[in-house]
């Protein structure tokens, strides 16, 4: 789908992400979204976290890019999830808009999700690749998870922005890069713990054994809340 033909997908109003049941009183998944920067990792984080939940949960995933599939292209050919359970939206622009000024294709992705394949328990939706400034609108997604990586600098927690200062989560990701690129890790865990006013903060490597552990955690936190919430 493609965020530019409005007559094809017109706006919807169904159920916001405030509310945990749809329409018709059944609980809907909790909705995680993930941002980050172009090349920090978003994608490996959905693939990895998809491989450790696929067995115990039911789960689905919307992709999004601006001209291309390619980021669903990837989930497909690694095989994380059944192909039906991955979905990707071509934004037509920059990625801000797709996931927090105009939600309505992202949000039509979501519930046909939930028709087709549902019930789930889990839907993860990643964003294009963007900048520091990237949030997702609260009628998308219940949480955020933001991803940047140590290669692209370790004055990113220090320069702050929505993405890293209001995510429920901050991954820091490539850490294993960190004495190659010159980056002072301890420098940057001061910097995003002056920024995010406690919330969490996860530094990890994704591409090494048990990398992804720690978000793991983290998302079966947000289930279990989310199972017990009115």
């Amino acid at each position: 789908m493609h965020l530019d033909h409005a007559d094809a997908f017109p706006h919807r109003h169904t159920y916001s992400a405030a509310d945990p049941h749809r329409p018709d009183g059944t609980r809907r998944a909790l909705r995680i979204g993930l941002g980050g920067p172009v090349g920090s990792g978003k994608t490996a984080t959905v693939a990895a976290l998809c491989r450790e939940l696929r067995d115990g949960l039911s789960l689905a995933v919307v992709t999004n890019d601006i001209y291309t599939r390619e980021d669903a292209e990837f989930l497909l050919r690694n095989a994380v999830l059944p192909p039906e359970r991955i979905t990707a939206v071509e934004t037509g622009a920059c990625p801000h808009t797709a996931i927090r000024d105009d939600i309505s294709a992202n949000l039509e992705a979501v519930e046909d999700l939930e028709d087709a394949v549902g019930p789930l328990d889990l839907i993860l939706v990643e964003s294009g690749g963007d900048n520091l400034t990237a949030t997702f609108s609260k009628g998308l997604v219940d949480a955020q998870i933001f991803v940047i990586d140590v290669a692209g600098g370790d004055d990113i927690p220090r320069k702050g922005g929505p993405g890293v200062t209001t995510a429920d989560l901050l991954v820091v990701n490539k850490t294993d890069l960190a004495p190659y690129v010159g980056a002072d890790l301890a420098g940057m865990a001061r910097d995003a713990e002056a920024q995010r006013g406690g919330l969490p903060v996860v530094f990890t490597s994704l591409v090494t054994e048990g990398g992804v552990a720690p978000v793991v955690e983290w998302v079966r936190a947000r289930l279990a809340d989310w199972a017990v919430r009115p």
